[in-house]
């Protein structure tokens, strides 16, 4: 007969090792779960900052919109005036302006016009016979820069001793891309004859 073994079997040889294996896989399922968890964090918190960034840029979006509004209702008094000669005003162009406008937009006053302010734009100014700084006008009463902004349109061409005088709204620049967008539907209705209006605000 043999004698028994001293050492272990080896069935417990498999066994010890099996048993290895259930606690590698066990540390491996734990360590898997907490990279589970902790990744469910990371996207919760991920999902949190793309909606407070969604949020902002609404409230960016609309607090542009609110600044630009701001911007337009602060020039609503305002025209630009295109076409003057620089030494023309003599350095005092809302004077100027006050004893000019009437008789350039065929308009009959009462009382001298009343201006704010007015004064050359901030570029430099600009050699003899060259382009002409436009003139950006402050009228006190909006009715008044209605009706001489009014008059300039029926009148169509302006001219003041050979100068062609051009007269425009002061509009942000937000709001003239949007105006732009208007020019191919307005001149689609021009070409089939239609009459049309806009109300502000429109939208295209």
């Amino acid at each position: 007969n043999s004698s028994p073994s001293s050492g272990p079997s080896d069935l417990e040889k498999v066994m010890d090792k099996l048993q290895g294996i259930y606690r590698s896989l066990e540390t491996l399922t734990t360590a898997i779960k907490e990279l589970k968890d902790t990744n469910a964090g990371f996207l919760t918190r991920i999902m949190s900052v793309e909606q407070r960034v969604s949020d902002l840029q609404k409230k960016i979006s609309l607090l542009q919109v609110c600044l630009d509004d701001q911007e337009n209702r602060a020039r609503r008094n305002n025209l630009h005036i295109i076409g003057f000669p620089e030494g023309a005003k003599q350095g005092k162009p809302a004077q100027f302006l006050q004893n000019i406008l009437p008789t350039l937009l065929n308009i009959k006053v009462e009382s001298p016009i009343e201006i704010e302010r007015a004064h050359c734009s901030l570029a430099s100014r600009p050699p003899e016979g060259k382009w002409l700084r436009p003139l950006i006008v402050k009228f006190l009463r909006f009715p008044v820069k209605e009706k001489l902004l009014s008059a300039a349109r029926s009148l169509g061409k302006l001219e003041w001793q050979g100068h062609l005088i051009q007269i425009y709204l002061v509009l942000s620049k937000d709001l003239q891309d949007k105006q732009r967008l208007f020019q191919l539907v307005k001149k689609t209705l021009r070409d089939l004859n239609v009459r049309y209006g806009l109300y502000y605000p429109a939208t295209l």
